[in-house]
């Protein structure tokens, strides 16, 4: 068999590795170690900075959006009564408008009653007239002698007068 020689374990030297191992591990938990937590320690705070923040943020925005929430609704009752009002005026106009024109128009009316009723009474004046002319030419051709205009007017008013009276007694 072969030896093996080759493999051989010295007790000093595992003894002097494990020492180099432990100061090793010293020097990189004193050098390296500690800065690398001290970086993730700000790193942590620096996220956890962020968050903060960003609810912060969040709670603002949503107070800001109960805020104009809250003016959005004033604005419409707002509007809404601006408009009710604008209504109420155009309704308010439009009655007198409409009051100012059936004035009008009665106005209107009655002018044209007074105006026809007039018109009426100048032509009954006027067929008087042409009456009396022509009774006054046929009696006066039929008694061969002429009476005066003014005594035939008055016969033939008085005659119409009682016409007159009867058509209102009816």
């Amino acid at each position: 068999m072969q030896s093996l020689g080759v493999i051989s374990i010295n007790l000093w030297q595992v003894l002097i590795s494990l020492a180099n191992l432990g100061i090793l591990f010293l020097l990189v938990k004193k050098f390296l170690f500690q800065p690398v937590r001290n970086i993730l320690a700000q790193r942590q705070a620096h996220v956890d900075q962020l968050y903060a923040e960003a609810d912060e943020a969040k709670a603002k925005a949503e107070a800001d959006q109960g805020l104009w929430a809250e003016r959005m609704a004033g604005a419409r009752a707002e509007a809404d009564s601006l408009i009710a009002d604008a209504r109420e005026a155009a309704r308010r106009t439009g009655d007198i408008l409409l009051d100012e024109a059936k004035s009008r128009a009665d106005g209107i009316v009655r002018q044209a009653e007074e105006e026809a009723e007039l018109e009426k009474r100048r032509a009954e004046e006027e067929v008087r007239r042409e009456m009396a002319d022509l009774s006054t030419s046929l009696a006066g051709k039929l008694l061969g002698r002429e009476i005066s205009a003014e005594d035939h007017r008055a016969l033939i008013d008085s005659f119409l007068d009682e016409l007159d009276q009867q058509k209102g007694a009816l």
